[in-house]
Order: C-alpha cells, then sequence, then structure tokens
C-alpha cells in the first residue's frame, strides 16, 4: 500500500519478482511483467489513502543516564552516541532507546532479543550488515506491542535505514519510520514470516516472505481497501 500521488508510486524494476495478493496506490503504478496478484486482476489505482496504522503510539520516555554496551548481555535503557553489536549478544526484553549514532550490527554477528523494542533518536539510524544473523522480536502486549523498531517521527534527513542479514535472521515486528526511508536489502522476515515495514518511502530486496496478519504477533493490522467507482 502506498500513499504516494507519484505516478510510478509503487515501483517494480530490475529483475525483481514480487508475488501478493493485491498492490493499491493512491497515485500509479510502475510494474514489470514479473509482478502476479492472486486476489486482484491488477493493481488498484487512485485508492483513498489509509492512516498511519501506528500513529497512535507516543514515544518512550527517555532515560537521562546512559547504558554500558559492554558485555555479552544487554540491558534496557539509553545508548548514548549510537550502539554496535558484534560477535554474539543478547537483547534482554524491554526498551532500548539509541540516542545518536547507529545502531549497527557488523559482519558475522549473532544479535538476539525477545520482547524488545528500539527507538531510535537524535539523527540515529540503522545498519546492519549482511553477514550478520539478527533474531529480535516484538512484545506482543503492552505499549510497544507489534514494534521493534520505532524511528523518531521527528528525524528526517536523506540517510537510509539498512536492514540486512542472512537468511537465518528474523524480525519478528513492525519497522516503522514514519519520517524516513528503510532499505530493506534482507533474505528474511520474521517468525511465520511476520514482518511490517511502514516508513516515509520503502526499497525492498531480497527473497523475503511476508505474511498479511501478524495480529498475533502484536502488531496492527494495514487497512487497504479496493476503490469502488461509478463509470457511465
Amino acid at each position: 500500500m502506498a500513499n504516494s500521488l507519484a505516478t510510478d508510486a509503487v515501483t517494480v524494476q530490475g529483475a525483481g519478482r514480487l508475488e501478493t495478493s493485491c498492490i493499491y496506490s493512491v497515485g500509479g503504478v510502475s510494474l514489470t511483467d514479473n509482478v502476479a496478484m492472486d486476489e486482484c486482476k491488477s493493481a488498484q489505482v487512485g485508492v483513498p489513502p489509509v492512516g498511519d496504522p501506528y500513529a497512535g503510539v507516543v514515544p518512550p520516555v527517555i532515560p537521562e543516564t546512559c547504558q554500558s554496551d559492554s558485555g555479552s548481555t544487554l540491558q534496557p535503557g539509553k545508548y548514548c552516541g549510537g550502539l554496535t553489536l558484534k560477535g554474539t549478544m543478547t537483547l534482554d526484553p524491554g526498551v532500548y532507546v539509541i540516542s545518536g549514532g547507529d545502531f549497527k550490527v557488523n559482519a558475522n554477528a549473532n544479535i538476539s532479543g525477545s520482547g524488545v523494542m528500539i527507538y531510535l533518536t537524535g539523527g540515529a539510524r540503522v545498519s546492519m550488515n549482511g553477514n550478520s544473523t539478527v533474531k529480535l522480536s516484538a512484545a506482543t502486549t503492552g505499549d510497544y506491542s507489534g514494534l521493534v523498531f520505532f524511528g523518531d517521527r521527528t528525524d528526517t534527513g536523506s540517510t537510509k535505514n539498512n536492514f540486512n542479514g542472512t537468511a537465518d535472521s528474523e524480525l519478528t515486528g513492525a519497522i516503522y519510520f514514519a519520517s524516513q526511508t528503510v532499505q530493506f536489502l534482507g533474505n528474511f522476515s520474521g517468525i511465520d514470516g511476520c514482518t511490517q515495514v511502514v516508513a516515509l518511502t520503502v526499497e525492498w530486496t531480497g527473497n523475503a516472505n511476508v505474511s498479511k496478519d501478524c495480529t498475533a504477533h502484536g502488531m496492527k493490522a494495514i487497512p487497504a481497501t479496493q476503490l469502488v467507482k461509478l463509470v457511465e
């Protein structure tokens, strides 16, 4: 679903192949022959825009003190100047605030954590190396149910959030950057295919299989309905 008014709001190009139930766009589409839809005969263009499913989520209160990033097990809290993960590391459940710098996952790192929400502010961005294995899942209840990454809505700019990883990686939850670009480069999704990407702009490359209904994992439904027109 694209809310953009651009004539190519949804674009499939090159050798990329998209298999989906339907494509919805407020504007237009630019598609190759490598698109298959099993519910719509063609892309639905000129549809009404949909609301931000996570617009009502309030950003977390930012702690005053900074956490240490030493050790193999990290605790929730504020990490100042970015957070670089390497080797084998576990994130305990809770809210992680990355204030400035990057949330960076180095090559060959093995990162895991359940019930986590990572909030990026102060210009912080995500950078995951393609040779890393990242298995993170959001909480399924509470204020941040279904959210695994949450970008500060007031942070803008041309820097992109890069999500990459091995086929063994799993990001179970919504990747939410309302005012920023997400590059989803990985060959992975989440448990049962449950990953959502909600962003200002989304660039998708890889072989991920993504489910439509992820409410069982705490994520919100993203509404998209066909446009009905009367034609004389």
